[in-house]
Protein backbone atom coordinates (compact mmCIF):
# COMPACT_ATOMS: atom_id res chain seq x y z
CA UNK A 1 0.00 0.00 0.00
CA UNK A 2 1.27 3.27 -0.94
CA UNK A 3 1.16 6.00 1.39
CA UNK A 4 0.68 8.94 0.69
CA UNK A 5 2.36 13.01 1.01
CA UNK A 6 -0.06 13.99 3.72
CA UNK A 7 0.11 10.84 5.35
CA UNK A 8 3.85 10.88 5.28
CA UNK A 9 5.24 11.98 8.98
CA UNK A 10 8.47 14.47 9.48
CA UNK A 11 10.43 15.21 12.45
CA UNK A 12 12.99 17.76 13.52
CA UNK A 13 15.68 16.66 16.15
CA UNK A 14 18.90 17.88 18.01
CA UNK A 15 20.88 14.57 17.40
CA UNK A 16 23.22 14.55 20.72
CA UNK A 17 26.37 12.99 20.42
CA UNK A 18 27.14 9.97 21.35
CA UNK A 19 23.87 8.67 18.89
CA UNK A 20 24.14 6.45 15.88
CA UNK A 21 21.98 7.98 13.40
CA UNK A 22 19.56 5.16 13.58
CA UNK A 23 17.21 3.82 15.37
CA UNK A 24 18.30 0.04 16.23
CA UNK A 25 20.59 -2.60 15.33
CA UNK A 26 20.33 -6.45 15.30
CA UNK A 27 24.46 -6.48 15.41
CA UNK A 28 25.69 -8.25 18.45
CA UNK A 29 29.06 -5.65 18.34
CA UNK A 30 26.49 -3.10 18.16
CA UNK A 31 24.65 -3.00 21.70
CA UNK A 32 26.09 -0.75 23.59
CA UNK A 33 25.34 2.09 21.16
CA UNK A 34 22.79 4.65 21.71
CA UNK A 35 20.23 4.78 19.16
CA UNK A 36 17.77 7.46 17.95
CA UNK A 37 14.59 5.11 18.69
CA UNK A 38 15.69 5.44 22.42
CA UNK A 39 14.72 9.36 22.16
CA UNK A 40 10.83 8.83 20.85
CA UNK A 41 8.88 6.44 20.08
CA UNK A 42 8.97 7.02 16.02
CA UNK A 43 6.71 5.34 13.48
CA UNK A 44 7.58 2.75 10.85
CA UNK A 45 9.45 3.25 8.19
CA UNK A 46 11.09 6.27 9.14
CA UNK A 47 14.58 6.88 8.21
CA UNK A 48 17.01 9.86 8.91
CA UNK A 49 17.91 12.38 6.12
CA UNK A 50 21.82 11.95 6.02
CA UNK A 51 23.56 11.38 9.03
CA UNK A 52 25.78 12.27 11.51
CA UNK A 53 28.51 10.62 12.84
CA UNK A 54 28.34 9.25 16.38
CA UNK A 55 30.63 12.17 17.47
CA UNK A 56 29.10 14.50 15.92
CA UNK A 57 25.69 16.25 16.91
CA UNK A 58 22.85 18.77 15.71
CA UNK A 59 20.07 19.18 13.04
CA UNK A 60 18.77 15.56 11.72
CA UNK A 61 15.65 15.52 9.63
CA UNK A 62 13.73 12.56 9.82
CA UNK A 63 10.71 11.54 7.59
CA UNK A 64 9.24 8.67 6.26
CA UNK A 65 9.13 9.86 2.71
CA UNK A 66 11.65 8.64 0.46
CA UNK A 67 11.31 11.57 -2.17
CA UNK A 68 11.53 14.22 0.59
CA UNK A 69 15.00 12.11 1.35
CA UNK A 70 16.40 11.97 -2.03
CA UNK A 71 15.81 16.01 -2.13
CA UNK A 72 17.38 16.79 1.15
CA UNK A 73 20.11 15.16 0.27
CA UNK A 74 20.20 16.13 -3.31
CA UNK A 75 22.81 19.06 -4.18
CA UNK A 76 19.63 21.92 -4.27
CA UNK A 77 19.62 21.72 -0.22
CA UNK A 78 22.77 23.68 1.73
CA UNK A 79 24.28 22.12 4.98
CA UNK A 80 25.32 24.71 7.41
CA UNK A 81 28.18 23.15 10.16
CA UNK A 82 29.43 24.82 13.09
CA UNK A 83 32.83 23.27 13.82
CA UNK A 84 35.27 23.74 16.52
CA UNK A 85 39.32 22.92 15.54
CA UNK A 86 41.94 22.47 16.89
CA UNK A 87 44.00 25.44 16.77
CA UNK A 88 43.22 29.36 15.67
CA UNK A 89 42.12 28.60 11.48
CA UNK A 90 44.27 31.11 9.27
CA UNK A 91 42.54 32.97 6.42
CA UNK A 92 44.48 30.60 4.05
CA UNK A 93 43.13 27.76 5.40
CA UNK A 94 39.55 28.94 4.90
CA UNK A 95 40.37 30.13 1.73
CA UNK A 96 41.46 26.69 1.00
CA UNK A 97 38.33 24.83 2.16
CA UNK A 98 36.05 27.63 0.58
CA UNK A 99 37.42 26.90 -3.15
CA UNK A 100 37.76 22.82 -2.35
CA UNK A 101 40.10 20.31 -0.74
CA UNK A 102 41.44 16.72 -1.63
CA UNK A 103 40.16 14.30 0.99
CA UNK A 104 40.06 10.71 1.48
CA UNK A 105 36.59 8.79 0.38
CA UNK A 106 36.26 5.17 -0.31
CA UNK A 107 39.85 4.60 -0.70
CA UNK A 108 40.03 6.92 -3.22
CA UNK A 109 41.10 9.99 -3.28
CA UNK A 110 38.17 12.93 -3.87
CA UNK A 111 38.12 16.90 -4.37
CA UNK A 112 35.61 18.53 -2.46
CA UNK A 113 33.03 20.79 -4.14
CA UNK A 114 34.00 24.61 -3.54
CA UNK A 115 31.78 25.72 -0.51
CA UNK A 116 31.20 28.75 1.99
CA UNK A 117 33.50 28.91 4.88
CA UNK A 118 34.49 31.61 7.56
CA UNK A 119 35.43 31.95 10.95
CA UNK A 120 32.85 32.87 13.43
CA UNK A 121 33.55 35.62 15.52
CA UNK A 122 32.51 34.76 18.34
CA UNK A 123 31.79 31.37 20.00
CA UNK A 124 28.48 29.82 19.37
CA UNK A 125 25.83 28.97 22.07
CA UNK A 126 25.44 25.84 22.23
CA UNK A 127 24.58 23.15 24.78
CA UNK A 128 27.03 21.48 26.62
CA UNK A 129 28.29 18.15 25.35
CA UNK A 130 27.97 14.93 27.43
CA UNK A 131 31.48 14.45 26.74
CA UNK A 132 33.58 17.19 27.10
CA UNK A 133 36.47 18.60 24.56
CA UNK A 134 39.61 19.51 25.85
CA UNK A 135 39.59 23.47 26.59
CA UNK A 136 41.87 26.14 25.65
CA UNK A 137 44.82 25.46 28.53
CA UNK A 138 45.83 22.84 26.05
CA UNK A 139 46.60 25.19 22.97
CA UNK A 140 44.02 27.70 21.26
CA UNK A 141 40.48 26.70 19.57
CA UNK A 142 38.72 28.19 16.65
CA UNK A 143 35.58 27.90 15.34
CA UNK A 144 33.61 28.10 11.82
CA UNK A 145 30.96 28.22 10.10
CA UNK A 146 31.19 25.60 6.34
CA UNK A 147 27.88 25.65 4.27
CA UNK A 148 28.13 22.73 1.71
CA UNK A 149 25.63 21.17 -0.57
CA UNK A 150 27.55 17.65 -0.71
CA UNK A 151 27.82 14.71 2.04
CA UNK A 152 30.48 12.49 1.76
CA UNK A 153 31.07 10.16 5.02
CA UNK A 154 32.97 12.80 8.17
CA UNK A 155 33.76 15.57 4.79
CA UNK A 156 33.47 17.87 6.99
CA UNK A 157 35.65 16.45 9.76
CA UNK A 158 38.24 15.33 6.50
CA UNK A 159 38.49 18.81 4.98
CA UNK A 160 39.30 20.83 8.48
CA UNK A 161 41.98 18.11 9.05
CA UNK A 162 43.25 18.06 5.56
CA UNK A 163 44.01 22.04 5.61
CA UNK A 164 45.63 21.73 9.34
CA UNK A 165 42.97 22.33 12.16
CA UNK A 166 41.60 19.11 13.17
CA UNK A 167 37.37 19.38 14.26
CA UNK A 168 37.58 18.87 18.11
CA UNK A 169 33.55 19.34 18.16
CA UNK A 170 31.02 19.64 14.55
CA UNK A 171 27.68 20.86 14.96
CA UNK A 172 25.02 20.73 12.18
CA UNK A 173 23.28 24.20 13.02
CA UNK A 174 20.83 24.39 9.59
CA UNK A 175 19.23 22.08 6.17
CA UNK A 176 17.78 24.51 3.86
CA UNK A 177 15.66 27.27 5.67
CA UNK A 178 15.36 24.85 8.78
CA UNK A 179 18.08 26.04 11.48
CA UNK A 180 18.73 24.04 14.97
CA UNK A 181 17.22 27.21 17.30
CA UNK A 182 16.96 27.05 20.66
CA UNK A 183 16.57 22.66 21.00
CA UNK A 184 18.60 21.10 23.22
CA UNK A 185 20.44 17.46 22.30
CA UNK A 186 17.68 14.95 22.48
CA UNK A 187 14.68 17.50 21.81
CA UNK A 188 12.41 15.91 18.64
CA UNK A 189 9.56 18.25 17.38
CA UNK A 190 7.29 16.55 14.62
CA UNK A 191 6.82 18.70 12.05
CA UNK A 192 3.93 19.30 8.95
CA UNK A 193 6.58 19.87 6.09
CA UNK A 194 10.42 20.45 6.24
CA UNK A 195 9.52 22.92 2.99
Amino acid sequence: MEVSKSEHRHFVIYKPDGYLSQFKSHDSKQQSKKFLGSLHDFPEGIMAIGRLDEKSEGLLLLTTDGKMSDFVNSRKVEKEYYAQVDGNISEEAIQLLKEGVEIGFDGKKYQTRPCKAFKLKEVPDLPKRSKKIRDDRHGPTSWLSITLTEGKFRQVRKMTSAVGFPTLRLVRVRVGSIRLSAAMPGDVVEVRAFF
